[in-house]
């Protein structure tokens, strides 16, 4: 039974009336701020060819990108919960706009660690307010609202081939420095997007703060949610673990193994994240419709199949796998998110900082770590064990369902 089926019908105020116009604009903004973190990358053939980099060097330069964003999210979600800063929105973004440049202009292995960090810093300060803005536009809907958020995320992580093969081929490592046109409109849509933020907040700065104070005091971590929260990150330590093992690392596969170009490589790992931003699209209607924790099981255990056997396939059966795999594993990113937010009401930037911030940790993790056990046992054999990763699904059997959880939030 879905969780909407099983709570009481409520007639919806203007208040929650779904904000599409809002939501639509964020989604394009985190589409525009993962694309430009998907340069990173979407440049690691590039700077292998270049200046020789290893494996290792490459997970280091995912490392600093990623672990920055996973440290700062949840703490940038913890102020943010306590005292709301729309405008930080463009600046962070800011950030990132002066990162991608130096990216584009590094002359070594230093310089663009460092450019990734600043990129970092703007991701961090982002996604958390960007999540709590779509909570906000949600209305009665937040399922479908954080899929529309999400998928902007992913979809501009989809674009990283394309941008590969369009731009960073024939321009080199220059070619990222004309994504700061990209990060001035992120940062223009971001100003538009903070003053709505903030004249909300102008609007009924009482009630809001009300809603926030007894919804913080309702939050209470007992063993339950506890270890709840503890299932969740492991899933989602699954999760990314594939999936940045296939993002930083297939394309290397693709082309040892089947003899494939740059480019045409590219057009594998395109089928594989542009399927997840759809995936991504379709998980939180269809958590809204079924429930969360049936989409979050399903999504990881129907994967396993096609996640196994796609080193053992031809590359033709490897690519139609390789958009099964995306999908379905995908389209339980965004229900975690809501799934989290709503086991600790009150704490939305907080739970939206851990589960996405967690979600660029962990890949920070495993692109660090996978890229050492590809130098070490090689790049075959660590993607066949990548396949293995998504059977920690079954861990989802462990989730209390929707009901359960409205049911413990009803107590507090």
């Amino acid at each position: 039974m879905s969780q909407q089926a099983a709570l009481p019908v409520k007639t919806p105020k203007a208040s929650e009336s779904t904000m599409f116009k809002i939501l639509f604009i964020i989604g394009l903004c985190h589409l525009l701020n993962d694309a430009i973190q998907a340069v990173i990358p979407a440049m690691f053939p590039i700077l292998e060819k270049s200046m020789g980099l290893s494996f290792t060097q490459l997970g280091i330069i995912a490392f600093s990108l990623n672990m920055v964003s996973s440290v700062m999210q949840p703490l940038v979600g913890f102020v943010t919960d306590k005292k709301p800063m729309p405008y930080a929105l463009p600046i962070g973004l800011t950030f990132t706009l002066v990162g991608i440049l130096g990216l584009g202009f590094a002359s070594n292995f230093a310089w663009i660690v460092l450019a990734v960090v600043l990129i970092g810093l703007g991701s961090a300060v982002f996604h958390p307010e960007g999540s709590r803005v779509a909570y906000m536009a949600a209305g009665n809907r937040r399922g479908l609202a954080q899929s529309i958020y999400q998928v902007g995320g992913n979809t501009g992580q989809a674009l990283a081939p394309l941008i590969t093969a369009l731009i960073l081929v024939p321009l080199g490592q220059r070619g990222a420095s004309w994504f700061t046109i990209v990060a001035a409109l992120a940062v223009i849509l971001l100003i538009y997007i903070a003053g709505w933020y903030n004249h909300r907040l102008n609007q009924s700065p009482k009630t809001a703060k009300g809603k926030r104070t007894s919804t913080a005091q309702k939050v209470g971590l007992s063993k339950e949610v506890k270890n709840t929260i503890v299932f969740i990150l492991l899933l989602i330590f699954a999760r990314t673990w594939y999936t940045s093992g296939m993002t930083n690392f297939y394309t290397f596969y693709a082309i040892k193994e089947y003899g494939l170009t740059i480019k045409q490589s590219q057009l594998f790992l395109f089928a594989f994240l542009v399927s997840g931003a759809i995936g991504t699209f379709f998980g939180g209607p269809l958590s809204d419709r079924f429930g969360k924790k049936q989409i979050i099981s399903f999504s990881m255990l129907a994967t396993v199949p096609f996640s196994f056997l796609i080193p053992y396939v031809p590359p033709t059966i490897a690519f139609i796998f390789l958009i099964f795999t995306g999908f379905i594993l995908m389209t339980s990113f965004s229900v975690t998110v809501v799934y989290a937010q709503e086991l600790v009401p009150g704490k939305i930037g907080t739970m939206s900082g851990l589960t996405v911030g967690l979600a660029f940790g962990m890949g920070a993790i495993g692109s660090v770590g996978l890229g050492y056990i590809a130098d070490w046992i090689g790049l075959q054999l660590m993607i066949t064990w990548l396949g293995v990763l998504p059977l920690l699904g079954l861990i989802a059997f462990l989730l209390p369902s929707d009901q359960k959880v409205w049911e413990w939030n009803q107590i507090k």
